[in-house]
């Protein structure tokens, strides 16, 4: 094996670049080969004998459609299940009150079916009660969001909203982004 012949100081020059080679890719990690990088991807396993829940792992979003992560519990699968299901139908006031099945979902609408798809909500209701359903405060694993006005959940970490659209779309989607939760009661299934 031959080694490179360096100009007087090269050794130095080489080992500094090398370092500001390192500094640099640590200090800007290069962008990822998708700018979708789905949330949750990466997720770190658990430790072990610890439950997997949205804190260590969320849902990914694929194409708009959540995945749940593995290890979720059977009723979290079953609402993203549900919620999938109709993530493309359009916003349509009342609609999924008069039956679980409709054309189009408004907010509260959509959030039961979701619950509903797991069998955490036996009757449809609208926002202003959804404040009341439940247990109080976040859950592990599903949390609604409600006002007199509004609901949505975060579901394994996504957020199921019929709010921020993009153009062109309404009605219930998955979303990334967080909405400031300060204006809701959160409420949770039992256990979850």
């Amino acid at each position: 094996m031959r080694r490179a012949k360096l100009p007087k100081g090269g050794h130095l020059a080489a080992l500094l670049l090398t370092l500001v080679l390192a500094a640099t890719a640590m200090l800007c990690p290069a962008a990822p080969a998708t700018a979708d990088v789905p949330w949750g991807a990466g997720c770190s396993p658990p430790a072990q004998g610890a439950e997997r829940t949205a804190a260590d792992c969320g849902a990914t979003l694929v194409d708009g459609e959540a995945v749940p992560p593995p290890g979720a519990p059977r009723a979290v699968k079953q609402v993203i299940r549900a919620a999938d299901e109709i993530r493309h139908r359009p916003y349509v006031w009342g609609g999924g009150h008069r039956s679980w099945f409709s054309h189009g979902y408004d907010c509260s609408g959509a959030v039961g079916y979701a619950l509903h798809g797991a069998g955490l909500l036996g009757v449809t209701m609208v926002s202003g009660q959804l404040e009341d359903w439940g247990e109080s405060g976040p859950g592990r694993w599903i949390t609604v969001y409600a006002n007199r006005e509004h609901v949505y959940m975060v579901v394994a970490g996504l957020r199921f909203d019929t709010r921020d659209p993009r153009p062109g779309e309404s009605g219930p989607r998955w979303h990334r982004a967080w909405v400031d939760p300060q204006l809701f009661r959160a409420r949770h299934p039992a256990g979850i």
